[in-house]
């Protein structure tokens, strides 16, 4: 189900910090100004879904505040997590440039806010403005030679090494809380789909790791304690 925008009073695209960290920071004064009188506020909550594999969208999502997880159903009825959608972000521009169906299922997993720009607005500006179509087609193609590398690493990597990456990859794009743990909270069964492997082999796997003093886990959260000795797993050593 496609979560519905709604208008409300806003600030400015240039008096937002979040453009500065997306291709919208290439838009004309303009353009900006046509996206801010265009645009609308969602508030989305933890666990809802933003839109759904095979969902038509009428716009791009720009993530002014939370995190959500882009999965793919697989054959065997199980979520894949393929990437997670963070702060300065933006949703679902592939399809709009494409004008196709959403390959992917967008669920938050904090509670978000988050800009929706209309598909004519994306459109417009990426067939009038070089520099802001170069940039999204920069991305997107970014996300392909990641999503080919995933796939590599599905395939010949073991468990330890995928997990010893996904681990520094989120310290990478979360960053860490006051305390160090990593900023960002996952289940073990969104770890697990991430990481591509079951839950219980997950479950192990962060115990070894635990064991020999790389990372520390408190419940859902977990604190890297040695980055060199993940570091070394994850290239295979």
């Amino acid at each position: 189900m496609l979560i519905k925008p709604l208008r409300t009073s806003m600030g400015k695209c240039d008096q937002c910090i979040i453009r500065q960290l997306s291709s919208l920071d290439l838009l004309t004064k303009e353009e900006r100004l046509r996206i801010s009188d265009h645009k609308s506020a969602i508030q989305i909550k933890k666990g809802e879904t933003i839109f759904q594999e095979g969902d038509h969208i009428d716009g791009v999502y720009c993530v002014k505040s939370g995190i959500c997880k882009l999965t793919k159903l697989s054959d065997n009825g199980r979520d894949q997590i393929i990437k997670f959608i963070k702060r300065g972000d933006l949703l679902g521009q592939r399809s709009v440039i494409s004008n196709d169906v959403v390959n992917l299922t967008a669920t938050a997993i904090e509670d978000m806010e988050v800009c929706f720009i209309p598909k004519k607005d994306i459109q417009q500006s990426f067939m009038d403005n070089q520099k802001f179509s170069g940039d999204m087609i920069r991305v997107i193609c970014t996300d392909l030679r990641n999503a080919d590398n995933t796939i590599v690493n599905m395939a010949q990597k073991p468990v330890k090494e995928r997990l010893a990456s996904c681990l520094l990859g989120f310290e990478k794009d979360f960053g860490k809380d006051k305390e160090g743990f990593l900023g960002v909270q996952l289940s073990r069964e969104e770890i697990a789909g991430m990481v591509g492997t079951a839950t219980e082999s997950l479950i192990r796997t962060l115990s070894d790791f635990s064991k020999k003093g790389m990372i520390e886990t408190k419940g859902k959260r977990i604190r890297i304690l040695n980055t060199p000795a993940l570091e070394r797993i994850a290239e295979g050593f």
